[in-house]
């Protein structure tokens, strides 16, 4: 199979690579870019569901809104089971950490609102039971489009398959909290392609989700970002000198990595209303070196596009090695090149002493990054955790150039409007 860079020969862009090269610089446990430590007291926002991935109400610049002065807040839902037999262990007792993990395949999108940015008080689901035409309501961005409180919903539905879609309602709000009203008709908007986007006849375990759309600052033109993995057959990928870099002698061998084909994509939208779109070559790509770039946005700042995504450590291919958390890449136009942040790409990763403690995180303009809280350990050796399932602490960055920093740790879940909206 043609290598990265001849596969997108003759496209509006050439993506930009995250290599091998620039995973080999990432380095665990530096306090510039470690997320604190998560204490094994936390607080639990409910003890009826488990929360994840988390997506703030903004708008299409960036901007995370609140509406009447009230905070809002989506998030991937799914009940907790306590009294089910299935995830009762053999001593009687609750098995929470299978019902976590079983999560993915109930995840519904829930709200929730406040009028302190954090404090978060449950206000159900978006959607009403039936709507969503697949089993699975998984990540995508909430967007308020105007003053009279209309919300598209971009998210991603699964099983069967993978599509980007969006539905359309209105927040209403009252002086004692907010409602979703409408959410009844979902749109299929596109799927992975086969040619540039990994399907799931290519790989079984392929991605295709995240959509987080966004107005170019310069240009704007509609766009959305969202995860995916390069196009062709499983196994088929080049791992080529651009992929690999520029790396030391002895780590040219580049092992079983073309089975990693991480990528960010982009769409076009050809309308106003975001109805219709039209995907174009990924922005950046991770052959042999990364197989998930999750959740992918932008922070526009000194006149720069910073692109972030999510990734795990088991994502990782073989030879290189990362902590689960944020990575990120600095470009002077939307289409690149990128660079990898901090020389590597790592932006926020979790202490190795608590290597699951969070994921899911999402930079905000403000420089406030939200996430979830994962597991976290209870015993000095890292035997006995604590599952988490709901918010996280909020840590602060600094965003210079071509570096980031950690400067600041906030309250659990933390999450305050950068503009409030008044609704007409």
């Amino acid at each position: 199979m043609k290598s990265n860079t001849e596969k997108f020969g003759k496209t509006p862009h050439q993506p930009s690579l995250w290599t091998r090269a620039d995973a080999l610089k990432v380095h665990a446990d530096d306090p510039t870019t470690t997320q604190p430590l998560v204490s094994a007291d936390f607080p639990v926002l409910s003890n009826e569901v488990f929360i994840w991935d988390t997506m703030p109400l903004r708008d299409l610049d960036g901007n995370i809104t609140s509406v009447d002065g009230w905070s809002v807040i989506f998030t991937l839902t799914a009940d907790r089971h306590p009294n089910d037999p299935q995830y009762i262990d053999e001593n009687g007792n609750y098995d929470i950490t299978r019902d976590w993990n079983d999560r993915h395949g109930r995840a519904k999108m829930y709200y929730w609102f406040s009028r302190t940015g954090k404090d978060w008080e449950l206000g159900g689901r978006v959607m009403a039971e039936g709507v969503s035409p697949t089993a699975r309501e998984w990540a995508g961005t909430p967007i308020l489009l105007n003053e009279q409180g209309e919300v598209d919903l971009y998210y991603t539905a699964v099983t069967p398959g993978a599509t980007i879609v969006k539905v359309r309602g209105r927040v209403v709000t009252t002086e004692h909290g907010v409602s979703m009203v409408g959410f009844e008709k979902v749109k299929p908007l596109f799927e992975a392609d086969g040619k540039m986007y990994q399907t799931e006849a290519q790989n079984p375990f392929w991605g295709f989700r995240d959509p987080w759309p966004f107005r170019d600052p310069n240009d704007g033109k509609l766009y959305m970002l969202f995860e995916g993995n390069v196009a062709g057959e499983r196994g088929s990928h080049t791992v080529g000198k651009a992929e690999i870099g520029d790396v030391p002698p002895g780590y040219e061998d580049v092992g079983n990595s073309r089975f990693q084909t991480a990528c960010v994509g982009i769409a076009v939208a050809r309308d106003e209303d975001g109805d219709d779109w039209e995907m174009l070559p990924p922005l950046l790509t991770a052959v042999g070196v990364n197989d998930q770039t999750e959740r992918p946005h932008f922070v526009f700042q000194d006149g720069k596009y910073y692109l972030f995504t999510i990734s795990h450590t088991f994502t990782y291919a073989d030879g290189v090695t990362g902590p689960d958390g944020v990575y990120g890449f600095v470009a002077d136009s939307l289409f690149g090149p990128y660079v990898p942040l901090n020389g590597s790409g790592l932006v926020l990763g979790n202490p190795s002493s608590q290597p699951f403690q969070t994921y899911s995180h999402c930079v905000m303009p403000n420089g406030l990054v939200t996430s979830f809280i994962d597991s976290v350990p209870t015993d000095e050796s890292g035997t006995q955790i604590r599952i988490g399932g709901t918010e996280a602490p909020t840590v602060g960055i600094k965003i210079k150039g071509q570096q980031t920093f950690v400067v600041a740790e906030y309250d659990y879940g933390y999450i305050p409007p950068m503009l409030d909206v008044t609704l007409k």
